[in-house]
């Protein structure tokens, strides 16, 4: 799995963290996306993918 995030869309909802915070976390100084696992295990697939699906601004894509 892939993960990429497109901080230029980023809205610094923080629901990518909430859902996975072992991949996602947020900038204290702006409060948007930071990728912390570019390619997270592949147990964490539903996590990321639930990550993807919420994010209000679709900053996150997610490839197998």
């Amino acid at each position: 799995m892939k993960v990429t995030v497109d901080q230029g869309k980023c809205v610094g909802a923080g629901q990518c963290v909430l859902a996975a915070d072992d991949v996602f976390d947020q900038r204290d100084d702006d409060g948007l996306v930071d990728l912390l696992d570019a390619s997270p295990p592949s147990e964490r697939l539903a996590d990321v993918r639930h990550a993807a699906a919420v994010c209000p601004a679709s900053a996150i894509a997610v490839e197998d």
